[in-house]
């Protein structure tokens, strides 16, 4: 192999491993998100002191949480599908859907810019830089979503793209089934696991 072959060589081996992401990407968007169900259901929030996006000089507490049944949506301004995801938040939001965001390894200015560029659709957002909360809560990346009833329990973790399609077909059933007081936990669960 000459000489030029090999620096022909050094400069495509980067260049072939970034189209792959490319194209892996792209791949995944297309891709219908999952909703586990089982590996958390009815298990408690973990606990959490986070600063507040708007203002990190003011913590939030699980106690601060909504007591109707919401959504929990990790997401970062350096997250590609959670740009995508981002529109059909805010139709959530116009919905009167309560949305609590945890931004997700993300710096503040990053973040603060994101929202102010696409709106936010959240009641407001937690900051999670580090990533620990991410972790106690089985975070694999962004977006994820977890769907909660009003005393702070997960019943759903959404991994993906929040779309149309698995809100109308799994999360809003379960959150329906959530904020009805007729129904025991047995029909919650149901409406939950989608049976």
């Amino acid at each position: 192999m000459t000489k030029t072959q090999k620096r022909l060589m050094i400069f495509m081996l980067p260049f072939l491993v970034f189209v792959l992401m490319v194209l892996m990407f792209f791949n995944r968007l297309g891709q219908q998100s999952q909703v586990t169900i089982n590996t958390t259901m009815n298990r408690p929030l973990p606990a959490f002191e986070l600063p507040l996006l708007s203002n990190t000089q003011q913590t939030l507490t699980k106690d601060d949480l909504p007591k109707t049944p919401f959504l929990l949506n990790a997401w970062g301004s350096w997250c590609l599908t959670c740009k995508v995801e981002h529109p059909f938040l805010l139709q959530l939001k116009a919905q009167n859907v309560p949305i609590v965001g945890i931004n997700y390894k993300d710096e503040l200015t990053d973040a603060l810019s994101y929202l102010q560029t696409y709106q936010d659709p959240f009641l407001y957002s937690l900051q999670d830089l580090d990533g620990r909360y991410g972790l106690d809560l089985g975070l694999t990346g962004a977006p994820e979503t977890f769907v909660l009833d009003a005393h702070g329990v997960v019943y759903q973790h959404l991994t993906g793209e929040l779309n149309e399609h698995n809100w109308q077909n799994q999360v809003k059933p379960c959150m329906d089934a959530l904020a009805d007081d007729a129904k025991d936990q047995t029909a919650k669960n149901k409406a939950c696991q989608g049976l």
